[in-house]
Protein backbone atom coordinates (compact mmCIF):
# COMPACT_ATOMS: atom_id res chain seq x y z
CA UNK A 1 0.00 0.00 0.00
CA UNK A 2 1.34 3.45 -0.89
CA UNK A 3 0.40 6.82 0.50
CA UNK A 4 -1.47 7.58 -2.72
CA UNK A 5 -3.81 4.65 -2.01
CA UNK A 6 -5.43 6.65 0.80
CA UNK A 7 -5.20 3.60 3.05
CA UNK A 8 -7.03 3.27 6.36
CA UNK A 9 -3.94 2.46 8.33
CA UNK A 10 -4.24 0.26 11.40
CA UNK A 11 -1.80 -1.81 13.44
CA UNK A 12 -1.21 -5.43 12.62
CA UNK A 13 -2.78 -7.86 15.10
CA UNK A 14 -1.11 -8.13 18.51
CA UNK A 15 1.24 -11.11 18.28
CA UNK A 16 0.43 -14.25 20.23
CA UNK A 17 2.87 -16.60 21.93
CA UNK A 18 5.02 -18.39 19.37
CA UNK A 19 5.90 -21.52 21.38
CA UNK A 20 4.15 -23.82 23.80
CA UNK A 21 5.21 -24.17 27.46
CA UNK A 22 8.45 -26.10 27.69
CA UNK A 23 9.51 -25.45 24.09
CA UNK A 24 12.02 -22.71 24.88
CA UNK A 25 13.77 -22.04 28.18
CA UNK A 26 15.81 -19.02 29.21
CA UNK A 27 17.58 -17.67 32.29
CA UNK A 28 18.49 -14.27 33.72
CA UNK A 29 22.01 -13.36 34.85
CA UNK A 30 22.92 -9.83 35.92
CA UNK A 31 20.26 -7.64 37.51
CA UNK A 32 22.07 -4.30 37.64
CA UNK A 33 19.55 -2.45 35.46
CA UNK A 34 15.77 -2.54 35.72
CA UNK A 35 15.45 -3.28 32.01
CA UNK A 36 15.92 -6.95 32.90
CA UNK A 37 12.26 -7.01 33.97
CA UNK A 38 11.00 -5.84 30.59
CA UNK A 39 13.35 -8.22 28.79
CA UNK A 40 12.09 -11.22 30.76
CA UNK A 41 8.43 -10.20 30.57
CA UNK A 42 8.69 -9.82 26.81
CA UNK A 43 10.15 -13.30 26.40
CA UNK A 44 7.55 -14.82 28.71
CA UNK A 45 4.82 -13.12 26.69
CA UNK A 46 6.20 -14.86 23.61
CA UNK A 47 5.82 -18.23 25.33
CA UNK A 48 9.35 -18.72 26.66
CA UNK A 49 9.89 -20.21 30.10
CA UNK A 50 12.07 -18.48 32.69
CA UNK A 51 13.91 -21.19 34.66
CA UNK A 52 16.86 -19.59 36.48
CA UNK A 53 18.06 -16.30 37.91
CA UNK A 54 21.54 -15.50 39.18
CA UNK A 55 23.09 -12.35 40.59
CA UNK A 56 25.74 -12.08 43.30
CA UNK A 57 23.52 -9.59 45.17
CA UNK A 58 20.81 -11.50 47.12
CA UNK A 59 18.71 -8.35 47.47
CA UNK A 60 18.46 -7.97 43.70
CA UNK A 61 17.52 -11.64 43.40
CA UNK A 62 14.77 -11.35 46.00
CA UNK A 63 13.35 -8.29 44.26
CA UNK A 64 13.40 -10.22 40.98
CA UNK A 65 11.58 -13.16 42.58
CA UNK A 66 8.79 -10.83 43.69
CA UNK A 67 8.06 -10.25 40.01
CA UNK A 68 8.80 -13.79 38.83
CA UNK A 69 8.05 -16.05 41.83
CA UNK A 70 8.43 -19.34 39.96
CA UNK A 71 12.03 -18.74 38.94
CA UNK A 72 14.74 -20.92 40.49
CA UNK A 73 17.66 -19.19 42.21
CA UNK A 74 21.01 -20.46 40.97
CA UNK A 75 23.96 -20.78 43.34
CA UNK A 76 26.37 -19.57 40.67
CA UNK A 77 26.60 -18.40 37.10
CA UNK A 78 28.13 -21.77 36.23
CA UNK A 79 25.01 -23.57 37.41
CA UNK A 80 22.98 -21.66 34.84
CA UNK A 81 25.48 -21.99 32.01
CA UNK A 82 25.81 -25.71 32.65
CA UNK A 83 22.08 -26.38 32.22
CA UNK A 84 21.57 -27.87 28.77
CA UNK A 85 17.87 -26.95 28.85
CA UNK A 86 18.65 -23.22 28.82
CA UNK A 87 18.83 -21.88 25.28
CA UNK A 88 19.14 -18.16 25.99
CA UNK A 89 20.54 -16.01 28.78
CA UNK A 90 19.13 -12.52 29.32
CA UNK A 91 21.31 -10.06 31.19
CA UNK A 92 21.40 -6.46 32.35
CA UNK A 93 24.79 -6.33 34.03
CA UNK A 94 26.84 -3.18 34.58
CA UNK A 95 27.26 -1.82 31.05
CA UNK A 96 31.03 -2.33 30.83
CA UNK A 97 30.60 -5.95 31.98
CA UNK A 98 27.93 -6.95 29.48
CA UNK A 99 30.35 -8.07 26.81
CA UNK A 100 32.34 -10.32 29.13
CA UNK A 101 29.11 -11.97 30.29
CA UNK A 102 28.05 -12.44 26.69
CA UNK A 103 31.34 -14.09 25.79
CA UNK A 104 30.91 -16.57 28.65
CA UNK A 105 27.33 -17.28 27.62
CA UNK A 106 28.24 -17.90 23.99
CA UNK A 107 31.23 -20.05 24.94
CA UNK A 108 28.78 -22.19 26.92
CA UNK A 109 26.80 -22.76 23.72
CA UNK A 110 23.89 -20.47 24.50
CA UNK A 111 22.44 -17.36 22.86
CA UNK A 112 22.78 -14.04 24.68
CA UNK A 113 20.23 -11.24 25.05
CA UNK A 114 21.64 -8.12 26.65
CA UNK A 115 20.33 -4.77 27.69
CA UNK A 116 21.52 -1.76 25.75
CA UNK A 117 24.21 -0.52 25.53
CA UNK A 118 25.43 -4.04 24.74
CA UNK A 119 29.08 -3.07 25.36
CA UNK A 120 31.17 0.06 25.87
CA UNK A 121 34.33 -0.06 23.72
CA UNK A 122 35.36 -0.90 20.17
CA UNK A 123 37.72 -3.52 21.60
CA UNK A 124 34.78 -5.26 23.26
CA UNK A 125 32.85 -5.01 20.01
CA UNK A 126 35.66 -6.76 18.13
CA UNK A 127 35.69 -9.55 20.73
CA UNK A 128 31.92 -9.98 20.51
CA UNK A 129 31.96 -10.09 16.72
CA UNK A 130 34.73 -12.70 16.77
CA UNK A 131 32.87 -14.86 19.29
CA UNK A 132 29.63 -14.72 17.33
CA UNK A 133 31.44 -15.74 14.14
CA UNK A 134 33.29 -18.56 15.89
CA UNK A 135 30.52 -20.00 18.06
CA UNK A 136 27.51 -19.35 15.83
CA UNK A 137 25.58 -18.03 18.82
CA UNK A 138 23.50 -14.85 18.97
CA UNK A 139 24.37 -11.59 20.74
CA UNK A 140 20.92 -9.98 20.73
CA UNK A 141 20.31 -6.46 22.05
CA UNK A 142 17.35 -4.93 23.87
CA UNK A 143 17.08 -1.60 22.07
CA UNK A 144 13.89 -1.13 24.04
CA UNK A 145 12.91 2.32 22.76
CA UNK A 146 12.14 0.67 19.42
CA UNK A 147 11.37 -3.00 20.11
CA UNK A 148 9.37 -2.51 23.33
CA UNK A 149 7.37 0.63 22.48
CA UNK A 150 4.10 0.27 20.58
CA UNK A 151 4.35 3.56 18.68
CA UNK A 152 7.77 2.48 17.43
CA UNK A 153 6.42 -0.85 16.20
CA UNK A 154 3.46 0.83 14.50
CA UNK A 155 5.73 3.39 12.84
CA UNK A 156 7.67 0.52 11.28
CA UNK A 157 4.42 -0.99 10.00
CA UNK A 158 3.36 2.34 8.49
CA UNK A 159 6.71 2.77 6.74
CA UNK A 160 6.46 -0.76 5.34
CA UNK A 161 2.97 0.09 4.02
CA UNK A 162 4.34 3.13 2.20
CA UNK A 163 2.46 5.66 4.33
CA UNK A 164 5.20 8.30 4.14
CA UNK A 165 7.24 7.21 1.12
CA UNK A 166 11.01 6.87 1.36
CA UNK A 167 12.42 7.87 4.75
CA UNK A 168 14.94 10.68 4.41
CA UNK A 169 15.39 11.89 7.98
CA UNK A 170 14.94 10.55 11.53
CA UNK A 171 15.17 12.75 14.62
CA UNK A 172 15.32 10.94 17.95
CA UNK A 173 14.93 12.73 21.29
CA UNK A 174 15.88 10.75 24.39
CA UNK A 175 15.37 12.81 27.55
CA UNK A 176 15.61 10.98 30.88
CA UNK A 177 15.13 11.90 34.53
CA UNK A 178 18.38 11.55 36.48
CA UNK A 179 17.07 10.51 39.91
CA UNK A 180 20.68 10.71 41.10
CA UNK A 181 20.13 9.52 44.70
CA UNK A 182 18.70 6.23 43.46
CA UNK A 183 21.51 5.49 41.00
CA UNK A 184 24.37 3.10 41.78
CA UNK A 185 27.95 4.39 41.84
CA UNK A 186 28.83 2.81 38.48
CA UNK A 187 26.17 4.93 36.77
CA UNK A 188 28.43 7.98 37.21
CA UNK A 189 31.71 6.33 36.12
CA UNK A 190 32.31 6.84 32.41
CA UNK A 191 34.45 3.72 32.00
CA UNK A 192 31.58 1.64 33.36
CA UNK A 193 28.51 3.23 31.75
CA UNK A 194 30.24 4.22 28.51
CA UNK A 195 29.16 7.84 28.14
CA UNK A 196 25.75 9.19 27.22
CA UNK A 197 25.99 8.60 23.45
CA UNK A 198 27.11 5.01 23.98
CA UNK A 199 24.42 4.42 26.58
CA UNK A 200 21.21 6.24 25.70
CA UNK A 201 22.40 7.18 22.22
CA UNK A 202 22.57 3.57 21.06
CA UNK A 203 18.75 3.48 21.24
CA UNK A 204 18.52 6.36 18.80
CA UNK A 205 21.18 5.07 16.42
CA UNK A 206 19.28 1.78 16.26
CA UNK A 207 16.12 3.65 15.25
CA UNK A 208 17.88 5.83 12.67
CA UNK A 209 19.38 2.80 10.94
CA UNK A 210 16.19 0.77 11.16
CA UNK A 211 13.68 3.34 9.95
CA UNK A 212 15.91 4.47 7.07
CA UNK A 213 16.72 0.90 6.04
CA UNK A 214 20.43 1.64 6.36
CA UNK A 215 23.34 -0.67 7.13
CA UNK A 216 25.87 2.02 8.09
CA UNK A 217 26.21 5.70 8.89
CA UNK A 218 28.93 8.33 9.18
CA UNK A 219 29.12 10.42 12.34
CA UNK A 220 29.32 13.93 10.91
CA UNK A 221 29.48 15.63 14.31
CA UNK A 222 28.76 14.92 17.95
CA UNK A 223 28.93 16.72 21.28
CA UNK A 224 28.78 15.79 24.95
CA UNK A 225 28.66 17.95 28.07
CA UNK A 226 28.26 18.04 31.80
CA UNK A 227 26.27 21.25 32.09
CA UNK A 228 24.80 21.04 35.57
CA UNK A 229 26.22 18.17 37.63
CA UNK A 230 29.72 19.07 38.83
CA UNK A 231 29.30 16.70 41.77
CA UNK A 232 29.44 13.88 39.19
CA UNK A 233 32.33 14.99 36.95
CA UNK A 234 32.29 11.85 34.76
CA UNK A 235 28.58 12.12 33.96
CA UNK A 236 27.55 13.34 30.52
CA UNK A 237 24.22 15.02 31.16
CA UNK A 238 23.83 16.02 27.49
CA UNK A 239 24.85 14.54 24.16
CA UNK A 240 23.89 14.83 20.52
CA UNK A 241 25.03 13.58 17.14
CA UNK A 242 24.43 14.18 13.44
CA UNK A 243 24.60 11.13 11.15
CA UNK A 244 24.46 10.54 7.40
CA UNK A 245 23.45 7.02 6.45
CA UNK A 246 24.49 4.90 3.50
CA UNK A 247 21.02 5.39 1.98
CA UNK A 248 21.50 9.16 1.90
CA UNK A 249 19.17 9.77 4.83
CA UNK A 250 20.07 12.02 7.74
CA UNK A 251 19.78 11.27 11.43
CA UNK A 252 19.92 13.53 14.45
CA UNK A 253 19.79 12.35 18.05
CA UNK A 254 19.72 14.20 21.35
CA UNK A 255 20.02 12.57 24.75
CA UNK A 256 19.94 14.27 28.13
CA UNK A 257 19.33 13.89 31.86
CA UNK A 258 17.25 17.05 32.20
CA UNK A 259 13.67 15.79 32.53
CA UNK A 260 12.16 18.25 35.03
CA UNK A 261 10.51 17.02 38.20
CA UNK A 262 7.18 18.51 37.14
CA UNK A 263 6.88 16.22 34.14
CA UNK A 264 4.44 13.33 34.56
CA UNK A 265 6.89 10.61 33.54
CA UNK A 266 10.63 9.89 33.33
CA UNK A 267 11.06 11.39 29.87
CA UNK A 268 9.15 12.86 26.94
CA UNK A 269 10.74 10.56 24.37
CA UNK A 270 9.86 11.45 20.80
CA UNK A 271 10.85 10.30 17.33
CA UNK A 272 10.20 12.26 14.13
CA UNK A 273 10.37 10.37 10.82
CA UNK A 274 10.30 12.40 7.60
CA UNK A 275 9.49 10.69 4.32
CA UNK A 276 9.14 11.88 0.76
CA UNK A 277 5.32 11.60 1.01
CA UNK A 278 4.60 12.42 4.63
CA UNK A 279 5.85 12.26 8.17
CA UNK A 280 5.34 10.50 11.51
CA UNK A 281 5.76 11.79 15.02
CA UNK A 282 5.88 9.43 17.98
CA UNK A 283 5.07 10.73 21.45
CA UNK A 284 6.03 7.50 23.09
CA UNK A 285 5.51 7.89 26.81
CA UNK A 286 3.13 10.82 27.25
CA UNK A 287 1.25 13.63 25.53
CA UNK A 288 2.45 16.84 27.13
CA UNK A 289 0.06 18.59 29.55
CA UNK A 290 -2.64 15.93 29.15
CA UNK A 291 -3.68 12.82 31.02
CA UNK A 292 -3.82 10.82 27.79
CA UNK A 293 -1.09 8.38 28.83
CA UNK A 294 1.51 6.88 26.46
CA UNK A 295 1.30 5.52 22.94
CA UNK A 296 0.62 8.50 20.66
CA UNK A 297 1.52 8.46 16.97
CA UNK A 298 0.74 11.25 14.52
CA UNK A 299 0.70 10.66 10.77
CA UNK A 300 0.40 13.20 7.97
CA UNK A 301 0.63 12.40 4.25
CA UNK A 302 -0.99 13.39 0.97
CA UNK A 303 -4.43 12.13 1.94
CA UNK A 304 -4.84 12.55 5.67
CA UNK A 305 -3.62 13.56 9.06
CA UNK A 306 -4.28 11.14 11.89
CA UNK A 307 -3.71 10.78 15.61
CA UNK A 308 -3.44 7.17 16.77
CA UNK A 309 -3.38 6.08 20.39
CA UNK A 310 -1.97 2.60 20.01
CA UNK A 311 -1.61 1.58 23.66
CA UNK A 312 -2.52 -2.08 23.95
CA UNK A 313 -3.22 -2.48 20.23
CA UNK A 314 0.17 -3.28 18.67
CA UNK A 315 2.16 -5.52 20.98
CA UNK A 316 5.81 -6.38 20.66
CA UNK A 317 6.61 -8.86 17.87
CA UNK A 318 10.36 -8.63 18.52
CA UNK A 319 10.26 -11.13 21.38
CA UNK A 320 8.48 -13.89 19.51
CA UNK A 321 10.77 -13.37 16.55
CA UNK A 322 13.79 -13.61 18.85
CA UNK A 323 12.58 -16.89 20.33
CA UNK A 324 12.03 -18.33 16.85
CA UNK A 325 15.39 -16.99 15.69
CA UNK A 326 17.08 -18.89 18.50
CA UNK A 327 15.21 -22.08 17.64
CA UNK A 328 15.51 -21.80 13.85
CA UNK A 329 18.87 -19.93 13.61
CA UNK A 330 17.26 -17.11 11.63
CA UNK A 331 17.55 -13.31 11.98
CA UNK A 332 13.99 -12.00 11.78
CA UNK A 333 13.93 -10.10 15.09
CA UNK A 334 17.08 -8.07 14.44
CA UNK A 335 20.06 -8.82 12.26
CA UNK A 336 23.31 -9.43 14.11
CA UNK A 337 25.11 -6.99 11.83
CA UNK A 338 22.55 -4.29 12.69
CA UNK A 339 22.77 -4.90 16.44
CA UNK A 340 26.55 -4.47 16.33
CA UNK A 341 26.57 -1.58 13.84
CA UNK A 342 24.23 0.50 16.01
CA UNK A 343 26.56 0.31 19.00
CA UNK A 344 29.64 0.80 16.82
CA UNK A 345 28.23 4.11 15.55
CA UNK A 346 27.16 5.16 19.05
CA UNK A 347 30.64 4.47 20.47
CA UNK A 348 32.24 6.30 17.54
CA UNK A 349 30.03 9.32 18.22
CA UNK A 350 30.98 9.20 21.89
CA UNK A 351 34.71 8.84 21.19
CA UNK A 352 34.91 11.74 18.77
CA UNK A 353 32.44 14.03 20.55
CA UNK A 354 33.36 17.61 21.24
CA UNK A 355 33.10 18.20 25.00
CA UNK A 356 31.17 21.40 25.77
CA UNK A 357 31.50 21.19 29.54
CA UNK A 358 32.64 24.23 31.52
CA UNK A 359 32.07 26.68 28.67
CA UNK A 360 30.41 29.21 30.93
Amino acid sequence: MSASDGGTYAPAPVPAAVVEPGDFTFAAIGLDHGHIYGMCQGLIGAGAGLKWVYDPDPAKVEQFRERFPDVRVARSEEEVLGDAEVGLVAGAAVTSERCALGLRVMEAGKDYFTDKAPLTTLEQLAAAREAVARTGRKYAVYYSERVHVETAVFAEQLIEQGAIGKVIQVIGLGPHRLNAPSRPAWFFERARYGGILTDIGSHNVDQILHYTGSTDAEVVSSTIANHAHPEHPELDDFGDAHLVTDTGAVGYLRCDWFTPDGLQTWGDGRTFILGTEGYIEQRKYMNLATSDGPGHLFLANGEQERHFNVTGTVGYPFFGRLVLDCLNRTEDAMGQAHAFKAIEIAITAQNQARDLSNRG
